[in-house]
């Protein structure tokens, strides 16, 4: 894992109904390694995302705003390990990930203050929390060290007063540092006629469980998402 931290990568994502998935897996498995923990290659995350009280980073990904920021911080549970990280997406496409060890709360504290007026226009008097985000992740690592997949799925979106869960739905995201074109992974997505989509947890769960913020621009993703999970709510309604 140390040898494909890609900090500095391009992202590639797929999603698509869970029963896909074993098929996928059996494909691949000559050309990858599966981070395992214990005799476990499913392993429990957990996410809170911070934005702005008038929601500027949700804003502008809806609004498909380049050169922009999340600020999140994870907890890789089995681990008990857990970092406040920023992900910036460049206008060329990169995603640049920084990040630094952290306790699992809503307390900033100085160092981490530090760390985000250093690299995003925010200070920690901006931020709130908006999304808790859990999910099931398991991760491939290519066997000649240039890429790393995750695959996420039990996806779990809560706020305050509302808690949402996707369930049948599995999100691929290719990480590589260059074009994906190569994957073994991609290949077979692309054999079971499964096409790249882009899908942002943070954006879709805020969609979902927020009905005040501004949203249309993924209205048709999440119809497309509700075909796709075999669902007859409607997620965008609710």
């Amino acid at each position: 894992m140390e040898q494909v931290k890609l900090m500095n990568r391009t992202d590639t994502k797929y999603w698509f109904h869970k029963s896909n998935l074993e098929t996928l897996l059996h494909q691949v498995q000559n050309n990858y390694f599966m981070l395992n923990m214990n005799g476990e290659v499913s392993l429990p995350y957990s996410t809170i995302y911070y934005d702005t009280n008038n929601d500027v980073m949700f804003t502008a990904h809806h609004n498909g705003k380049l050169n922009r920021y999340k600020i999140r911080r994870r907890s890789y549970v089995s681990s008990g390990i857990s970092f406040l990280e920023v992900k910036f997406k460049s206008n060329k496409g990169r995603t640049i990930k920084k990040r630094i060890p952290t306790d699992f709360n809503n307390n900033f504290n100085e160092t981490e203050n530090s760390f985000l007026q250093d690299i995003t226009p925010f200070s920690v008097e901006d931020l709130s929390p908006s999304l808790v985000n859990n999910f099931s992740r398991i991760t491939l690592v290519n066997k000649n060290f240039r890429e790393r997949c995750t695959i996420d799925f039990n996806l779990d979106f809560k706020t305050d007063d509302k808690q949402i869960a996707l369930n049948n739905l599995v999100i691929i995201e290719i990480k590589a540092d260059g074009s994906p074109s190569a994957s073994p992974l991609a290949r077979a997505l692309r054999n079971q006629r499964i096409k790249t989509s882009g899908f942002s947890k943070y954006c879709i769960g805020r969609t979902v469980t927020d009905s005040t913020i501004k949203r249309n621009a993924f209205k048709h993703k999440i119809r497309m998402i509700e075909k796709t999970i075999n669902t007859k709510n409607s997620l965008y309604n609710l």
